[in-house]
């Protein structure tokens, strides 16, 4: 029997290795010049991050600008006070297939959920405000992986095999009066 009748061959291809997914939530306390009176808004923005993959779990690594809004001098002026956050976060894979062919390997990584503020307060000393932030993310490794599939002997069945026969009655609920007619007048 020849390689090309055989019953099954083996395809290489690209296909998700890996998968996991991890919620965090995180505390960070900022410093601002001036003793707050109280807080009239906070959000996150300017996410950035980048993920790779560490032994058995992907690390997905940024950063986010936390803006707080805050009064102070018994609520007669306000100031807007950021900070700069970097974190780590290690997903560790829930799906893993070990029949990759090597080791060049894709982390695709995606914010299920962006850096977002649950809850900002001022500390009970009263000198600081504390940030309640959370975030999620989903992670796939992707690479090179064998499967083995079922030869059809008879091949595929191809599109040109068919005869496509239109009859009038396939053209009988088009609306021939779709545009409307010209008059002369004005």
């Amino acid at each position: 029997m020849s390689f090309f009748e055989r019953e099954y061959r083996e395809i290489i291809t690209k296909a998700v290795c890996g998968k996991g997914k991890k919620f965090t939530e995180a505390t960070n306390t900022i410093s601002p010049s001036h003793r707050p009176t109280s807080i009239l808004g906070c959000w996150v923005i300017n996410h950035i991050y980048n993920a790779k993959k560490k032994g058995d779990h992907v690390e997905v690594s940024g950063s986010y600008d936390i803006n707080v809004w805050y009064s102070y001098n018994d609520n007669t002026k306000t100031e807007v006070v950021t900070e700069r956050v970097n974190y780590c976060d290690h997903v560790r894979l829930a799906v893993k297939d070990e029949n990759c062919i090597n080791d060049h390997l894709e982390v695709v990584a995606k914010a299920v959920q962006q850096p977002n503020c649950l809850e900002c307060k001022i500390t009970a000393q009263g000198q600081k405000i504390c940030v309640e932030v959370e975030r999620e993310f989903i992670v796939d490794v992707i690479g090179e992986t064998k499967l083995c599939v079922k030869v059809n002997p008879h091949g595929c069945e191809r599109d040109d095999d068919y005869e496509f026969e239109l009859s009038s009655d396939d053209f009988s609920d088009i609306e021939t009066d779709f545009l409307p007619s010209s008059s002369s007048e004005e």
